[in-house]
C-alpha cells in the first residue's frame, strides 16, 4: 500500500525514514515473492507501460482457457471459506504437434492422457504450499462427465486415473479429483510436453542432486550420482523415467517429479528476473505458449493477480507428498487409495489442517 504523504509521519523527516526503511524491507520482501511465479513475471515484464502492449498482447493470446466451472455444474464439494487455494496441475504427454511427437518417444503413442498430477494446496494466509502427487496407475472412479462435444460419459469404476484425461477430458480430470478428495478445486493449470522442454531450456537448464545412477533405455536418461545441470530434453525424461529408479512403476519416478518441482522454482526464483527483461519475455513466451487453464485463469491479468497472492510462498518450504496408496489385489501393476492414510490427508487439505505424519506414509513405496 502507498504511503499517505499528507500524515505527520509523512512531514517527519525521522518518521519518513523509518517509514522508507520498511518501504524498501517490503519492496525487496515482494521482489522476491513476485520471482516465484509466472503470473508475477510477467506483471514485470509489462512494467514499462505502453511500450510493451505488443508483448501483452502477444503473451496473453498464447493462454488457452477452458470453462472448468461450466462443465462441472453445481455438484462440487462446497468451498469453505477457511480453505486457502487449491490448484490441479497436469502435465500432458500430448502427441498434438510435430514438436511433442518428437519427445519421449511420442511416435508410437496417440492421444495424450496426464502424465503427471499435482494437487497443490496453498493455506490460508499463502506462507507455505503443500503438493500431493496422484501416482498415474491409481485405480479409480471416474464420475458421470460431460464430453466437449457435450455427450455424457457414464461413471465407471476401477479406472486408472491417467486414462480420464484422454477418454474425457480436463473438465473430468477435475471431477475426478473433486470426488476422490471432496477437495474443491480453484484453478485447473496444465503444461504440455514442448512447452515444459523450452520452459527449462529458457531459464538456462536447472540443477539436481542424483542420489542412485539412472539408466532407462526408454526415455534416453543416462546419469551418474552426483550434480547434474539438465537442458529441456534431459529434464523432460527425468521426470518421465521409471524404469530407472525404484521397481520400474510410476511411483518411483515420483520422488524425482517432486525433486524437479522444487529445483525448477528454485531456479526460476534465483534468476535476476527483474534486470532483464529479454530473459523475462523468453521464460514467459516459453510458459504461455503451451499453457492452459481454467477460465478464471486464462489471462495476464487473472494470472498475475493469482500470483500477488503468492507473494509468501517460497519453494523451501513447499512440502512434496505421494498420495498414500496399495497395491491392487487384483492386479499389482496398479494402486489404489490407501485407508485410513488417503482419507486423512485429504480432509488435512479441506480443513486448512496440519497433515498427519501417518497420512504420508504409503504402504506401496514402489522399491
Amino acid at each position: 500500500m502507498s504511503h499517505d504523504e499528507s500524515t505527520p509521519d509523512a512531514r517527519s523527516g525521522h518518521s519518513a525514514s523509518r517509514a522508507g526503511g520498511r518501504g524498501r524491507k517490503k519492496e525487496r520482501k515482494r521482489r522476491r515473492g513476485l520471482k516465484i511465479t509466472l503470473g508475477v513475471l510477467l506483471v514485470l515484464l509489462l512494467a514499462g507501460g505502453g511500450t510493451a502492449y505488443w508483448m501483452y498482447q502477444d503473451l496473453d493470446g498464447n493462454i488457452k482457457g477452458v470453462d472448468i466451472n461450466k462443465a462441472l455444474g453445481e455438484d462440487r464439494p462446497e468451498k469453505l471459506p477457511t480453505t486457502g487455494q487449491n490448484l490441479l496441475v497436469l502435465g500432458s504427454d500430448s502427441r498434438a504437434g510435430a514438436e511433442n511427437k518428437e519427445l519421449g518417444g511420442g511416435g508410437a503413442v496417440g492421444g495424450a492422457r496426464s502424465d503427471t498430477a499435482l494437487v497443490v494446496h496453498i493455506p490460508e494466509g499463502r506462507t507455505q504450499a503443500t503438493a500431493v502427487s496422484i501416482p498415474r496407475d491409481t485405480l479409480v472412479t471416474r464420475p458421470e462427465c460431460v464430453k466437449g462435444d457435450g455427450s455424457t460419459m457414464a461413471s465407471a469404476e476401477r479406472v486408472m486415473f491417467n486414462s480420464v484425461y484422454s477418454q474425457v477430458g480436463p473438465a473430468c480430470v477435475v471431477k475426478t479429483v473433486e470426488k476422490m478428495s471432496g477437495v474443491r478445486i480453484d484453478h485447473y493449470l496444465e503444461i504440455n510436453f514442448a512447452g515444459f522442454k523450452d520452459l527449462v531450456d529458457a531459464i538456462g537448464g536447472v540443477t539436481v542432486k542424483v542420489e542412485e545412477p539412472i539408466k532407462d533405455k526408454s526415455s534416453g536418461l543416462d546419469l551418474t550420482a552426483g550434480t547434474h545441470k539438465l537442458n529441456g530434453t534431459e529434464s523432460l525424461a527425468y521426470v518421465r523415467t521409471r524404469h530407472g529408479v525404484g521397481d520400474g512403476s510410476d511411483l518411483g519416478r515420483i520422488g524425482l517429479q517432486q525433486q524437479f518441482l522444487l529445483a525448477l522454482l528454485t531456479e526460476i526464483k534465483s534468476q535476476d528476473l527483474l534486470g532483464s527483461p529479454t530473459s523475462t519475455y523468453k521464460i514467459a513466451n516459453s510458459a504461455t505458449k503451451s499453457l492452459t487453464t481454467d477460465e478464471g485463469l486464462a489471462s495476464l491479468t487473472s494470472l498475475a493477480e493469482f500470483a500477488r497472492s503468492m507473494n509468501g510462498v517460497d519453494p523451501s518450504t513447499m512440502e512434496t507428498i505421494m498420495l498414500p496408496v496399495a497395491y491392487d489385489k487384483q492386479d499389482p501393476n496398479r494402486v489404489v487409495a490407501a485407508e485410513p492414510q488417503a482419507g486423512d490427508l485429504w480432509e488435512a487439505v479441506r480443513k486448512d489442517g496440519t497433515i498427519p505424519e501417518s497420512a504420508k506414509k504409503s504402504p506401496a513405496t514402489g522399491g
